[in-house]
């Protein structure tokens, strides 16, 4: 891995910045492994982390998909466990599946849960939280609108949020993904963290981007 890094960086220079076009070329041409790799967009972002009126936190549909079909599961009771059934959820279930996720199942990508289910899932934080599965009402997954959730986390809806750097890593798609369906993910991407932007954020908001795939190195993408 380290020469083919090396190799990549060679055809790179870092020390300028790429339109958003020309970053996601290089990335699909220096996406060189034998599996389909992960695009992915950094946003270093003017914000204290510290602070807890500058948490950016969201989800963005991307217009293309993040190329990995997720696997969503669904705590709920009555006529909301029935819209699961029938909205395409691949586990279902009430306190039932919260007893059975509390004994180690964990065969799932999403977890949503309805309102009045919290009280009871709440107890799944410790197990859940470290692995960020918990629900949280700024993801989205804790609703009761079940069918509109289940389908759009289905088609491509991802969360992000920013980490104690102050920078969000988010998915864009699949090397595989033709240029322009990437560069429009990316778009989407950061259409919605400028939108998430705090209130008592001052200065400059969006510092920095750099496109990279799961193996490759980070591109510079220039801010305009």
């Amino acid at each position: 891995m380290g020469k083919r890094i090396e190799n990549i960086k060679k055809g790179i220079d870092l020390s300028k910045k790429y339109s958003l076009n020309e970053a996601v070329a290089l990335v699909k041409k220096n996406a060189t492994t034998k599996f389909d790799e992960t695009v992915e967009v950094h946003l270093k972002l003017g914000i204290d982390i510290k602070q807890s009126d500058q948490q950016v936190r969201g989800t963005v549909n991307l217009p293309h998909g993040s190329g990995k079909t997720k696997k969503v599961a669904v705590i709920a009771k009555g006529e909301k466990e029935k819209e699961a059934s029938t909205s395409g959820a691949d586990i279902y279930g009430g306190t039932d599946l919260i007893d059975k996720i509390a004994g180690g199942f964990m065969d799932f990508d999403v977890l949503v849960v309805t309102p009045d289910m919290m009280k009871d899932a709440a107890k799944l934080g410790k197990i859940l939280g470290p692995k960020g599965l918990m629900p949280n009402p700024k993801s989205g997954t804790v609703t009761f609108d079940i069918e509109r959730t289940v389908k759009e986390l289905k088609a491509g809806r991802i969360e992000f949020k920013a980490d104690p750097q102050g920078i969000i890593h988010a998915v864009a798609g699949k090397a595989s993904f033709p240029e322009e369906k990437i560069v429009e993910n990316v778009h989407a991407v950061i259409d919605a963290v400028v939108k998430a932007k705090p209130t008592a954020s001052k200065g400059v908001y969006l510092q920095s981007i750099f496109l990279s795939s799961s193996m490759g190195v980070g591109i510079p993408v220039t801010l305009s």
